[in-house]
């Protein structure tokens, strides 16, 4: 199949069973593509789309997005996970907005922090309506299996290959529903697991539906043993139900967020209340729970700890707060933090 068929047999796909209501494909600007695309980096189309919709209202256009504090901004990104893309964002937005110009070109556009190649080429595409070649997840796993490219795809040989094989492909024309295809395409029916191939425009000629190695492929990433850490969070209220909360560093897991002092052990979170003088006036401790990111899990147990309200007391300067559990939904917090906070208002409340 020559490059034209290709092409035209995946718009012709799109035209009849492609995805055109999903909420960034309405009043289409760069913004709206890039907050889109970067929402989209490693998440689920139905888990993105609440998110896009309560960002897009609090952040219209891109210069609301320069003018917030990144407060106001992790906020609303607080669950959709890796909080680095909203920070660069944030980043990128105050670039262009003092700029006076959203960029048009793949130079000035991967330039910015946050915007790599894939996400340049759909903003450039999709917004801007130039041909540039795109790369996410799910066209990696289109043209892996169409043409039978084995060995893992995150690898340098393997990213490259694939990048000119989907450079020859894009099309000149019809390039925004084109790009738009080839993602949906790889999204709705060329899935990672059970995929359609009888519903797909390309499989008379798929090199893995034709050799039945489509489960073979991409090449999964090379496994190995993801680490264990542990620690405890130490929940600690006064009796004005206030808690206290410590900003995370800017960079790094949950950077820039609300979170828990954090320690190895209970009997250190318990030390180190001892020497700030805290008056302990009861605690327990919640059995410990997991959560996971893309390389460690993170094993951790919570010690609530229930104080008097010591004056002056300052747990780290300018970077913590005692915070009214009325009102929770002012912070951005990782979320296994603010289901701990939840978890601990519900059973106060049904004590």
């Amino acid at each position: 199949m020559d490059p034209i068929d290709f092409q035209q047999n995946i718009l012709n796909w799109f035209d009849l069973n492609g995805r055109k209501d999903l909420p960034w494909q309405q009043n289409i600007s760069p913004y709206r593509v890039w907050l889109s695309e970067t929402m989209l980096q490693q998440t689920q189309v139905t888990t993105v789309i609440p998110y896009f919709h309560n960002f897009i209202a609090q952040f219209p256009n891109i210069e609301d997005l320069a003018a917030a504090p990144i407060d106001a901004v992790l906020l609303l990104w607080s669950g959709l996970g890796y909080y680095a893309r909203a920070r660069n964002l944030h980043k990128s937005a105050q670039i262009i907005t003092r700029q006076g110009y959203f960029p048009n070109n793949i130079d000035e556009l991967i330039a910015l922090p946050g915007i790599g190649q894939s996400t340049a080429g759909a903003i450039l595409s999709i917004a801007f309506q130039n041909s540039h070649p795109i790369l996410d997840g799910n066209v990696r796993r289109v043209l892996a299996r169409f043409k039978g490219i084995s060995g893992w795809p995150g690898s340098t040989v393997v990213n490259k290959q694939l990048w000119g094989i989907s450079k020859n492909l894009t099309p000149q024309h019809r390039v925004a529903d084109y790009t738009q295809a080839i993602m949906d395409l790889g999204a709705t029916v060329c899935t990672r697991s059970k995929p359609a191939c009888y519903k797909c425009p390309l499989n008379s000629q798929c090199f893995a539906n034709a050799t039945e190695s489509v489960h073979l492929l991409p090449t999964p990433k090379p496994s190995k043993i993801i680490p264990v850490k542990q620690l405890t969070f130490l929940l600690l209220k006064n009796t004005h139900q206030e808690i206290a909360l410590i900003k995370r560093p800017p960079t790094g897991i949950w950077g820039g967020l609300w979170s828990l002092p954090e320690f190895d052990s209970i009997s250190s979170a318990l030390d180190w209340c001892n020497t700030k003088q805290l008056t302990i006036l009861k605690s327990k401790t919640i059995a410990p729970q997991r959560h996971t990111f893309s390389h460690y899990h993170l094993d951790y147990s919570t010690l609530i700890v229930q104080t008097d309200n010591p004056i002056n007391f300052v747990l780290e300067a300018n970077r913590s707060v005692w915070y009214k559990e009325a009102n929770m939904g002012s912070l951005g917090l990782p979320a296994p933090i603010k289901l701990l906070l939840q978890q601990n208002i519900l059973e106060k409340n049904n004590d």
